[in-house]
């Protein structure tokens, strides 16, 4: 224990000095839920699909609309054609100065009750060609006062399923967000332990060295002094010089493992971390069939699953109706005013055309339209047989996902129990292997072994090192796929889910 504590005090004081950024494992998941590539893309995902729910949301809400043209103008040549002759071209020109405005209020039934209003200035000239191009101009006034109603008949309400769409593709993508945080998670700890693998080789490799030189230097004392033959001190050297390419091999390799987790988690390539954690594991008791029912209650993937049921259903309803009867009713109410007065004032033209709503007769207008595809040659059935079998393999691929949640966690339950029995034995040999370098480094001072012997306890010393690390490793990515795959902390006992989502 105090050998480990010394490892991160200098692990530390090694940092500050180099300005590196230290962090724990929960800093780097903190920053990966935050900052990772990953998390960003999931949360756009998400982001789209809320405003597509807002969107179909906001199709029942009332909406108001404006137009302006100031001006419309245009030029053109009219054909106009003679009873006794062949036709003349006169030149036609208006500039019209208005707008419109409408509001239009949804009704819950899907249909729409809209009210507008239209008024414009145009003022007309036109060149006669029959008359040597005389010019003929006035100036009108229109205006208009509308109420109009549509529904849609024997048909569903489009609009509310489009919104019911629209919600399940968002809860879809809540889903996926919440998952893909789970599995960053389990991803930043594989990495985690992959970077703190390649700190602890680079730390294991310099204890080699350190041992290296000091048989080296032990070997030519002895040899100086006729103990040993001058071959042993040749073997100390190779030995040594290996020892010198190990290091920095798993330098190398702890710098490539850095990128590779900067870029995972968010950080910019350029910045230096250094990472500090511990070899104490706790070990708890697990429950096989607890651990299947938070599976079964909280894995994500059956409610995505029953999410895409629910979305075909909807693609299979639609289908269903391409061969059904279908209706519309859609009525009108106007009354509409020409200026019926020559003059240049916009207000006088407008007065009179307001006017003119009482002296003119409305329009008005209602219309009931019914169609019914009598025969389509078996395109509504084709259709429709389509979507029902997808559904059907969407309900197959739920029965499919809740049986491999089962047998997963029935399989990472039995991993958690592997690794930890295979952890407590690395453990043990490890402590034995360091009590036994210690002891043959002790004879080797006293001439009962040779150099040979040494380096082979110098590399089962660190064998039993990096075995006991691979195993810490091991054990801890189980544990935190056993988090992943059941959704439930056996050490704090409750549900890792709500974790995730507080």
């Amino acid at each position: 224990m105090n050998k480990l504590k010394n490892i991160i005090s200098l692990v530390l004081s090694i940092a500050a000095v180099s300005g590196a950024r230290i962090l724990t494992y929960q800093d780097a998941i903190s920053i990966a839920l935050k900052e990772s590539y990953t998390i960003k893309s999931f949360e756009q995902n998400k982001e789209a699909m809320e405003w597509a729910y807002f969107y179909r949301k906001a199709e029942f809400k009332p909406r108001l609309d404006v137009g302006l043209f100031a001006p419309a103008w245009n030029e053109s040549v009219i054909p106009v054609q003679q009873a006794n002759g062949l036709p003349v071209y006169n030149s036609f020109g208006s500039m019209q100065f208005g707008g419109e405005l409408a509001f239009t209020y949804m009704l819950p039934t899907g249909g729409n009750l809209a009210l507008s209003s239209r008024l414009y200035r145009d003022d007309l000239s036109t060149s006669l060609a029959a008359q040597n191009y005389s010019v003929l101009s006035t100036t009108k006034a229109y205006s208009r006062l509308a109420i109009s109603f549509n529904q849609p008949i024997f048909n569903k309400n489009e609009k509310k399923e489009n919104l019911q769409q629209a919600k399940y593709y968002y809860d879809r993508s809540t889903n996926r967000f919440t998952r893909g945080q789970l599995d960053i998670i389990y991803e930043v700890t594989r990495g985690f332990y992959a970077l703190y693998r390649a700190t602890r080789e680079v730390e294991i490799t310099d204890e080699k060295l350190k041992n290296a030189e000091e048989a080296y230097r032990i070997a030519e004392i002895k040899a100086q002094n006729g103990r040993i033959p001058e071959v042993d001190v040749l073997i100390t050297r190779v030995d040594l010089a290996r020892s010198q390419a190990v290091v920095s091999e798993s330098s190398n390799n702890l710098e490539r493992e850095k990128d590779s987790f900067k870029q995972l988690i968010g950080l910019a390539l350029d910045e230096e971390i250094q990472i500090v954690t511990d070899l104490q594991y706790d070990t708890f008791a697990i429950d096989m069939e607890r651990s299947i029912q938070s599976a079964l209650q909280n894995r994500l993937e059956l409610d995505e699953a029953k999410l895409d049921i629910e979305l075909q259903k909807i693609e299979l309803d639609r289908a269903e109706r391409f061969s059904a009867l279908k209706g519309n009713i859609s009525a009108f109410y106007d009354v509409t005013g020409l200026s019926t007065i020559e003059s240049n004032s916009s207000r006088a033209l407008f007065e009179s055309s307001f006017d003119n709503f009482i002296d003119r007769r409305p329009n008005r207008g209602i219309t009931l339209s019914i169609s019914y595809p009598i025969a389509d040659w078996g395109r509504g059935s084709a259709q429709e047989q389509h979507e029902r079998a997808i559904l059907n393999d969407y309900e197959l691929n739920f029965d499919n996902i809740r049986t491999n949640i089962v047998r997963e966690v029935r399989d990472v339950v039995r991993s958690v129990e592997e690794a930890k029995n295979r952890l407590t034995i690395h453990e043990q040999n490890q402590q034995v292997s360091e009590m036994t370098y210690d002891i043959s480094r002790k004879r080797f001072e006293n001439g009962d072994i040779n150099s040979q012997e040494l380096a082979l306890e110098q590399e089962r010393l660190a064998e039993s090192q990096i075995a006991y690390l691979d195993a810490f490793i091991t054990y801890q990515l189980q544990v935190a796929d056993l988090k992943r795959k059941t959704l439930w902390d056996f050490e704090e006992k409750h549900s890792y889910l709500n974790e995730i989502i507080n």
